[in-house]
C-alpha cells in the first residue's frame, strides 16, 4: 500500500495540489472517492487466424533518436535496435546475470588483461554476409578509433563511457582486438576492467553488419540498419512508426513468434492506454500510474511492471552561473519537495531518491541520509551564495514520457512553485526529444531534468557514466568534474573484488552527495500494460529488450 507523505510544509503540497486540480489521481485511503479517468469501452482484439501472419504494435512515447546502436544512449532507440542486433553476451531475461549470446563461450586469463571468446557458428548478417571474428574485429575498431573512415568523427559514441575513451587516450582500455580464426576473437586489455563482460552485453555494442556500414556510410546506417537479430529492418516513418519483419534465418531456432514488429509512437500517455483498449496497439510502455487500476479491472488487459533499475534527477550545468556554486545547487536540493512529488506523480510505484544509483543495486550508499525539504535552509543557503533575493534561470523539462519521470513538464511545474518559494523564477523550456538529448549533452543547458536506467547491472553505469569527469560531452550532462571522484571511479574500475569495488563506489557518492552536481529525484517501478492474449513478454530492468519470444494467443 502506498502511504500518504506529510510534508514538512503545507505550502509546497499546496501548489502541487493546485497543478492538479482536476487531473485523474489514484491514491491509497483517499477520504473521498477519487476521479476516474474516463475511458472507452473496450474493445476486443481480433485473434489472429491460424497460419495468418501475426503482427505486434508496441506503443511507446517518443521516436527513436537513431538505429545505429553505438551512436545512441536513449531508450526508444535501444528498444528497437535490440530487436535487429545481437550483442556478444547477452543478460538473462529477467536480471543482469551474463549469458552468451553471439559468444557462445569466453576465457579470462588469470592476470585479467585478455578474454577470448569462441564464436557461435553459421550466423548470417540481415544482408545474407557472415558473422564471424572479422567482423566483431571491424565493428570495434569503428568505434574506437576516431581515425577510422565509418567512425562517426562528429558525433559521440557510448563507447567512450563505458571503455575509457578512444583508441589513443590515457585510460582506454583495450589495447588490441585480434581475429585468432574465424570463430574466435581476443580481446587484449591495457589494463583490468571489472565490468568489461558485462559492458559487452549492452545495447550499443551490438554487433553491425560490415558490409551494410560501409555501402550506407556512417550517417546513412543510422537510417538502414543491418544485424544479426530477430527482425529485420523494413521501414521507418519519422515519428510514426518503425516497422520489422521476421528475421526467418535467426539462429535462436523457433523465433521470433511474430511475422511483423511495429513501434508506433503515440506521445501522450492516456492516449497511448485508449489505443490499447481500443486494440489498435498490442502493448505499450509509459503508462501513467494512476492508470494502473483502470488496467487491472478491465478483462482484456493486462497490468506489467519492469523490475525498478533506474533514477530520475534534477541536473545543473555546473560550467554556467550561478550553477557553478555549490550552494546555490544544494539550496535547490533543499527546496525540492521530493517526497510530495513522488506522491503526486508515481502513485506508489516510486520512491524518493538520495543517491544516483537506486537502492536495488549493490555498492549503493545506504549510510546517506538526504536532506529534509526545508525551505529556510534553502534561504540561507542562497544568502551565503550572494543571491539573497534569488535570481532567474531556465529549467529544461522533458518532452516524453519516460519510466523514470512520467510527466517531465508537469512535474518541473511542480518544482518551479517550490523554487518559487526561495526566489528562484525558472522559465520551463522543453523540445523535441532527440533535439533535448543532442543539446544537453554538449552543454547547452543551465537546470534541466533527465533520468537514467541501468544498462548493465554495475554501480560504474550509473556514476561513472553519469558523473566520470572523462564523460564530459557524453552522458556527464552536469559536466562536473571532480578529480577525487574521477580517481575513485577508476580504482573500483579495477579493482578485484566486489567488496572492494562497492567500498569505493560508496565513497564515491558521499562526495556527489557533498557537491550536489544533481538533484536525484525519484527511482520507479515502470508500468506497462499490454492486450490480454499478449504471452511470454517479459521486461527486463535495463528498460528495454527483445521480443523474440512475444507471442500473439
Amino acid at each position: 500500500m502506498k502511504k500518504r507523505i506529510l510534508s514538512a510544509t503545507m505550502t509546497s503540497l499546496l501548489a502541487i495540489s493546485m497543478l492538479l486540480a482536476g487531473c485523474s489521481q489514484t491514491t491509497q485511503a483517499p477520504p473521498t472517492e477519487p476521479a476516474k479517468t474516463e475511458q472507452p469501452a473496450p474493445t476486443p482484439a481480433p485473434e489472429p487466424a491460424k497460419n495468418e501472419p501475426k503482427q505486434l504494435i508496441v506503443g511507446r512515447g517518443g521516436d527513436s533518436a537513431g538505429l545505429d546502436p553505438i551512436r545512441e544512449t536513449d531508450g526508444e532507440s535501444f528498444k528497437v535496435t535490440e530487436n535487429i542486433f545481437d550483442t556478444l553476451v547477452g543478460y538473462e531475461e529477467e536480471s543482469t546475470k551474463v549469458v552468451p549470446s553471439l559468444a557462445e563461450k569466453w576465457e579470462i586469463s588469470e592476470d585479467g588483461l585478455t578474454y577470448t571468446f569462441t564464436l557461435r557458428q553459421g550466423v548470417k548478417f540481415h544482408d545474407g554476409t557472415d558473422f564471424n571474428a572479422e567482423a566483431v574485429k571491424w565493428n570495434f575498431e569503428r568505434w574506437m578509433d576516431k581515425s577510422n573512415p565509418f567512425h562517426n568523427q562528429d558525433g559521440y559514441y557510448y563507447y567512450n563511457d563505458m571503455f575509457g575513451g578512444y583508441k589513443g587516450d590515457p585510460n582506454h582500455v583495450i589495447k588490441s582486438v585480434e581475429a585468432v580464426d574465424p570463430h574466435t576473437v581476443k580481446f587484449t586489455l591495457n589494463y583490468p576492467l571489472a565490468p568489461f563482460i558485462q559492458n559487452l552485453g549492452m545495447s550499443p555494442f551490438a554487433i553491425a553488419s560490415p558490409t551494410a556500414v560501409q555501402a550506407a556510410g556512417a550517417d546513412g546506417f543510422t537510417e538502414k540498419p543491418v544485424g544479426t537479430g530477430p527482425f529485420k529492418f523494413k521501414e521507418w516513418k519519422r515519428n510514426d512508426t518503425i516497422t520489422l519483419e521476421k528475421n526467418p534465418d535467426y539462429w535462436n531456432a523457433g523465433y521470433p513468434k511474430v511475422d511483423t514488429l511495429v513501434f508506433k509512437s503515440i506521445p501522450e500517455n492516456t492516449a497511448r492506454l485508449t489505443a490499447l483498449i481500443n486494440g489498435e496497439i498490442d502493448l505499450m510502455d509509459g503508462l501513467n500510474p494512476d492508470d494502473a487500476e483502470t488496467v487491472q479491472g478491465n478483462s482484456d488487459l493486462q497490468l506489467i511492471l519492469r523490475p525498478s533499475m533506474n533514477v530520475g534527477y534534477i541536473g545543473f550545468n555546473v560550467e554556467k552561473k550561478p550553477f557553478d556554486n555549490p550552494k546555490v545547487r544544494e539550496a535547490i536540493a533543499y527546496a525540492i519537495n521530493k517526497p510530495a512529488i513522488v506522491e503526486a506523480f508515481f502513485a506508489g510505484l516510486g520512491q524518493p531518491a538520495v543517491n544516483p544509483m537506486p537502492p536495488t543495486l549493490w555498492g549503493h550508499n545506504d549510510s546517506i541520509k538526504d536532506r529534509e525539504f526545508n525551505l529556510e535552509k534553502a534561504k540561507q543557503l542562497l544568502a551565503e551564495a550572494g543571491f539573497p533575493n534569488g535570481f532567474k534561470t531556465q529549467f529544461w523539462a522533458m518532452p516524453v514520457p519516460r519510466p523514470y519521470m512520467p510527466d517531465g513538464v508537469k512535474i518541473a511545474e511542480a518544482i518551479q512553485q517550490d523554487l518559487k518559494q526561495i526566489g528562484i523564477e525558472t522559465e520551463i523550456v522543453t523540445m523535441e526529444w532527440a533535439t533535448y538529448l543532442e543539446k544537453t549533452r554538449i552543454g547547452e543547458q543551465t537546470m534541466f531534468m533527465l533520468g537514467w536506467t541501468g544498462d548493465n547491472g554495475d554501480p560504474d553505469n550509473f556514476l561513472a557514466t553519469l558523473l566520470d569527469k572523462n564523460n564530459i560531452d557524453g552522458n556527464n550532462n552536469t559536466r562536473w568534474a571532480n578529480d577525487e571522484a574521477s580517481q575513485l571511479m577508476m580504482k573500483a574500475k579495477q579493482a578485484n573484488t566486489q567488496s572492494e569495488r562497492e567500498q569505493l563506489y560508496k565513497q564515491v557518492q558521499e562526495i556527489i552527495f557533498k557537491e550536489v552536481p544533481m538533484v536525484p529525484l525519484a527511482h520507479s517501478t515502470p508500468a506497462l500494460a499490454a492486450r490480454a492474449n499478449i504471452v511470454d513478454y517479459k521486461p527486463h530492468p535495463k528498460g528495454s529488450e527483445s521480443l523474440e519470444k512475444v507471442d500473439i494467443k
